[in-house]
């Protein structure tokens, strides 16, 4: 049976998790009796999790058509004869109404009909709830024939077999891209050889590889590079040499308080600097200093918080182009707090955000995955997120689990730290900030994941 993923907006996606099979229609009779019907509603509609009468009977009311469905024969019956590319769209349109979170765009929701006759639509993975739109004519079908509740979770078990077999799948494809890539690499050294042989013979100077050629072995040695493990020198000399290649010079006195500027040995040292240095160069420095520090004098800026500290001179790097890689040689060089660095080097990436953090958080996923590369460094990073939301109070309730779980799905953060985290009640860090609000927001994505784990035990 052939399957395609479920929305129209992750039709390209090779890896998404959640698919259902391509509708199949049949058109039967002629003439007035003419009907169209749908053979694999039943299939179709246990993929989505929702009932085929309401999938029927939306393709009834769009088409302005009767519908019918058997419960007995699992038949679903549309008068008139529809083509299966306009039936298709139509049951996009239901996706988009009646199954995706509005919020994350998971189709694993739940039907919720309120006191007051209202529609919802409650996501397993963020626990968003959606509002549907109560003019559409399939609410007044829905409002009188709910939806049965769950009595099992065959349904996702149903789903984290399709995951294993995208799993799989995708594993075939990476298998067949390295093999043509081994081949268009191949093919480049024969070509090498041919135009070396052709000048030897006096042949034309001006050939040159393909540019397939070239493309595939830049990603090939982009591949070799990922399996590198880097080491970086944390010794304070190095810290030292670092921070002043890329900080400039009064930024650096700033963060290289070891030695006072009275010492007679910081004095020649910064002699022997300025000295070495052209004029020039000196006074280009000093004017971006200017612009860094925007008319804030040496004391001011010294007596600012170590977290205030550390957060501006991270922002710095950032602002001076320093890679993912420099800025977590540099997290991981400080001397301080490794959650008090943590908690500013968050700040510091997502500083004024409040509404879509989530978002953020995946367009800068490589600075975060950088800097973590243990289990204790996961649960640093969770302790920041906490910290950082703590301020924002019930405007963060619907961002934090869509936080957790771009981390998760970004597999940044494992879910045994996350449930660790949210069980252990929240850490003191940031001085003592209270983090019940934070953790009770997490609190559906964190089911969502124990419940997702004792299905897989069960199975």
């Amino acid at each position: 049976m052939a399957l395609q993923n479920i929305g129209a907006g992750n039709r390209d996606d090779a890896f998404y998790r959640y698919k259902m099979p391509k509708l199949v229609t049949k058109i039967e009779g002629r003439g007035n009796g003419i009907k169209t019907n749908l053979v694999n509603m039943v299939d179709v509609a246990k993929a989505l999790a929702r009932p085929p009468s309401y999938t029927t009977k939306y393709f009834g009311c769009e088409l302005g058509a009767q519908s019918k469905f058997d419960d007995k024969t699992g038949t679903a019956l549309v008068n008139g004869a529809h083509e299966t590319a306009k039936l298709a769209g139509l049951m996009e349109n239901f996706i988009k109404k009646y199954v995706q979170c509005y919020g994350c765009g998971n189709p694993e929701t739940e039907i919720v009909i309120s006191k007051t006759q209202l529609i919802t639509l409650k996501c397993a993975a963020c626990g968003f709830v959606s509002d549907v739109d109560m003019r559409d004519k399939l609410t007044t079908f829905i409002l009188k024939n709910p939806p049965e509740q769950k009595k099992s979770g065959k349904d996702k078990k149903g789903m984290r077999r399709a995951e294993k077999e995208r799993l799989k799948e995708g594993e075939v494809a990476d298998e067949e891209l390295k093999k043509v890539k081994k081949d268009v690499k191949k093919k480049k050294g024969q070509d090498d050889e041919k135009r070396v042989s052709k000048k030897k013979s006096g042949g034309s100077e001006d050939e040159q590889l393909s540019p397939v050629a070239s493309q595939a072995d830049d990603d090939e040695d982009q591949e070799e590079d990922d399996g590198v493990q880097w080491q970086t020198d944390t010794s304070a000399e190095a810290a030292k040499r670092r921070i002043k290649e890329q900080l400039t010079s009064a930024t650096s006195e700033m963060v290289m308080i070891d030695e006072p500027e009275s010492s007679p040995r910081a004095k020649d040292v910064k002699d022997k600097e300025i000295k070495s240095k052209p004029k020039k160069e000196v006074a280009k420095k000093s004017d971006t200093v200017a612009s860094q520090v925007k008319d804030q004098d040496l004391p001011r800026v010294e007596a600012l918080s170590l977290h205030n500290t550390l957060v501006k001179e991270f922002k710095a790097f950032l602002k001076n182009g320093s890679t993912p890689a420099e800025l977590a040689s540099i997290v991981h060089s400080k001397d301080s707090s490794m959650q008090e660095v943590f908690c500013a080097y968050f700040q510091a990436l997502f500083d004024g955000i409040s509404k879509g953090l989530a978002k953020e958080v995946g367009k800068k996923k490589l600075y975060l995955t950088k800097v973590v590369h243990d289990e204790t460094s996961q649960k640093l990073l969770l302790d920041a997120v906490e910290v950082f939301c703590i301020p924002a109070g019930p405007d963060m309730s619907k961002e934090v689990p869509l936080v957790l779980k771009t981390l998760y799905d970004e597999e940044i953060v494992e879910e045994e730290q996350i449930m660790e985290w949210f069980d252990k009640g929240g850490s003191n860090a940031g001085g003592g900030l209270k983090s019940g609000s934070v953790r009770k927001y997490a609190q559906p994505f964190v089911e969502w994941l124990r419940n997702a784990e004792a299905e897989s035990d069960e199975e």
